[in-house]
């Protein structure tokens, strides 16, 4: 039997502070190449500082962040863009001034453009035809699932390893919900991994390899989507809200 690969990212011991208040406490995540691995918690758990703490918007007050096992919590957010972490932000965060293909240009920022920016735009476009039919158009003239897609596709453009999505069914049609989904497998099965923050737990849970259930900034339960699934507190759980916090 060959060994686990190498975590391609790890929380260790991470405590983050807001002031006074304690929002991750002692929080321990390990997420290994080719994984799709789900966030779930309800509202003010924590899931979102735990998506801020990975990119660089706010720092552990202790504990280590890895990434391809090298500690990152001192790098600025585009430096870890460039170490290969791109994240989708909630509630889509585009340019609503600049155009969809500007905001995929925008993906980009931190490599040269080379041949390699074509090849990479024609692969979101195969991934999202509508972002291609649109690309001349404001991005922020567009619905709220068409945004979602030129989001995942502008951190697409960025070639990343690891792709942070917080909330990416938020605010999305039913119809909008199940696409996004089924592009977050494709492009899992296309080599890249990925760490979702999600309150749609029942679809999280499709798609999710592993996930990781997180009350109050603590780690309560985690393994595998089947596991979780077949969990009965889990399934008590999210017929309601999760335990609810005080941090975002």
């Amino acid at each position: 039997m060959s060994p686990d690969p190498a975590p391609l990212l790890q929380f260790r011991g991470v405590n983050t502070h807001y002031g006074d208040l304690h929002v991750l406490k002692d929080v321990n995540y390990s997420i290994a190449p080719g994984e799709i691995v789900s966030l779930l918690g309800g509202n003010a758990c924590g899931k979102s500082t735990t998506m801020k703490t990975i990119m660089g918007l706010v720092r552990p007050t202790t504990g280590t962040v890895l990434f391809e096992g090298k500690p990152i919590e001192r790098l600025s957010t585009s430096a870890r863009v460039a170490r290969g972490i791109a994240p989708v932000l909630e509630a889509r965060r585009l340019f609503p001034r600049m155009t969809v293909f500007e905001n995929l240009e925008m993906g980009a920022y931190t490599r040269q453009r080379d041949a390699r920016f074509d090849e990479d735009l024609e692969r979101v476009y195969g991934l999202f035809p509508r972002v291609k039919e649109r690309r001349a158009q404001l991005a922020g003239t567009l619905s709220g699932g068409e945004q979602q897609m030129v989001a995942i596709g502008r951190a697409l453009m960025a070639r990343p390893r690891l792709i942070c999505m917080d909330e990416p069914s938020m605010g999305l049609s039913p119809l909008f919900v199940e696409q996004v989904f089924d592009i977050i497998q494709a492009i899992n099965r296309q080599g890249t991994t990925i760490f979702m923050v999600e309150q749609n737990a029942a679809m999280a849970l499709q798609v999710a390899h592993r996930a990781y259930v997180l009350q109050t900034g603590v780690v309560v339960l985690s393994g595998t989507a089947e596991e979780l699934r077949r969990n009965e507190d889990i399934r008590q759980a999210y017929l309601g809200e999760m335990a609810v916090g005080t941090a975002t």
